[in-house]
């Protein structure tokens, strides 16, 4: 009889290896095209009115086959098709909802006819899928066991019934036009079974760049919206990124494109292409297909124009180094009672676990030990703590655990930089304490959050 053993850490190391061989493949790919075309196409409206008719939906002369020559044209390797936006309409044929394009006049798949068309031009294929979904009222507030289950039928139709899928961008999630939390709909859980289902399939969040840019925080790729005010560091940027940004003044069609003029392919390709790839960030460009489901004859010409002006710089692969890996189990520490030594003036305890990485506590330089502490609702496992630390103000510190009224010490390596990772076999406590070593007599230490998970171990 042949035993078979599993070895959880070789498991847990083969995942990362896989995990960092797609991300260097995303970020050598360079050049994507995002296709947002759904209800917001048909309104003027990018959020448009989540009761509008389904028949609203009638793209008469759809061509997945012109979008995917014209990703050929301007030199892209992928797509990513807009499958459900903010207002809740499914563009595939789902049996989760009625409110979907099987029930409008067109009767069509087109998840199908889009992944069908690109693949057949060799590129590869992902999908967007947003969160936020007014129209099923999956909104702050009411959500309910029902929502998830909704998340996760619709995610398993779209990994199981359009073969392989290499990225799943994911939009409304913990955003400020959202503020759906990772914890009302759980991150980890989602995540996880995504990898599942797919476990090829990349998972980025769009709202990751309200992490630290230096780790990966609840997504596989660092994400930046330019629309919404998110720029990656050209300069210092070292983890997998991509930047997006739409062709046209929005990401979904309006009246007026046809006659306004789109932005000029010189920037996009001298001010955008070639510098964020320099960068270790895939640059995801938007086109918005009309309202008969085609690409204005405008965008089709920057988009040759932009292929051309490319071809030659696109430059060779880009290696990545060492990162940690993605953090996203939930953050047990956030928003929990936190205490603390002497704090400096008003930068008090509060501000080390309230969720804004832009706020810290403070330690008051007459405080020979400074030290920060979290405690918990009940006594919970966890097996990583991570520190934030924007101005790198410290790096030597001990970090213990309460467990039964005695303080047990957690055997790390300090580290140096902005974002201090341990991961350690797993402990029970209901306090997690940080103390810090001075170097100098005036030294003040800033911690911007502090965050104690329990990771799963693939």
């Amino acid at each position: 009889m042949l035993l078979m053993v599993t070895c959880a850490v070789c498991g847990s190391v083969l995942a990362q290896d896989n995990l960092k061989a797609m991300q260097q493949k995303f970020v050598n790919e360079k050049f994507g095209m995002f296709i947002h075309f759904n209800m917001p196409s048909f309104v003027d409206e990018d959020w448009p009115d989540p009761d509008m008719p389904a028949e609203t939906f009638h793209p008469k002369k759809l061509d997945c086959n012109q979008w995917a020559e014209a990703a050929l044209s301007a030199g892209m390797k992928f797509g990513c098709l807009t499958t459900k936006h903010h207002s809740g309409y499914c563009i595939w044929d789902t049996k989760t909802t009625e409110y979907n394009v099987m029930n409008s006049p067109l009767k069509r798949d087109v998840v199908r006819e889009y992944v069908d068309a690109f693949r057949k031009k060799g590129l590869e294929v992902m999908l967007y899928y947003s969160i936020l979904d007014t129209h099923h009222r999956l909104r702050p507030g009411f959500i309910h066991r029902d929502h998830i289950d909704l998340i996760k039928n619709q995610l398993k139709e779209l990994l199981t019934n359009y073969g392989p899928i290499s990225a799943l961008i994911i939009d409304g999630w913990d955003a400020p036009w959202s503020r759906i939390s990772y914890e009302e709909v759980p991150f980890d859980d989602i995540y996880h079974f995504i990898k599942q289902l797919q476990p090829n399939c990349l998972v980025m969040d769009l709202n990751s760049a309200k992490y630290p840019q230096d780790a990966l925080f609840y997504t596989d790729i660092k994400s930046f919206e330019q629309n919404a005010g998110q720029h990656i560091s050209k300069d210092t940027n070292r983890m997998p990124a991509l930047s997006c940004l739409p062709l046209n003044s929005s990401w979904f069609w309006k009246s007026d494109f046809p006659t306004t003029d789109v932005k000029s392919p010189e920037w996009i390709v001298n001010e955008n292409l070639v510098p964020f790839n320099k960068a270790y960030c895939t640059f995801i460009l938007n086109v918005s297909p009309n309202r008969d489901g085609l690409i204005d004859d405008n965008a089709l010409e920057a988009l040759k124009e932009i292929g051309r002006l490319w071809k030659g710089k696109e430059g060779g692969e880009m290696t990545l180094g060492e990162y940690e890996r993605p953090i996203t189990a939930e953050n047990i520490a956030k928003h929990r009672p936190a205490n603390s030594s002497w704090s400096y003036d008003s930068f008090i305890m509060d501000f080390g676990n309230d969720d804004n990485f832009g706020s810290a506590w403070h330690s008051n330089p007459r405080i020979k030990e400074p030290w920060y502490e979290v405690e918990f609702e009940r006594t919970r496992p966890f097996n990583m703590i991570s520190l934030v630390d924007n101005n790198e103000s410290f790096s030597s510190y001990r970090i213990h655990y309460l467990k039964d009224g005695v303080w047990h010490e957690i055997p790390v390596t300090p580290k140096n930089g902005k974002i201090k990772v341990h991961r350690f076999d797993e402990v029970w406590g209901n306090k997690v304490k940080v103390t810090f070593t001075k170097k100098n007599e005036n030294e003040r230490m800033y911690l911007n959050e502090i965050g104690v998970y329990n990771e799963r171990r693939d």
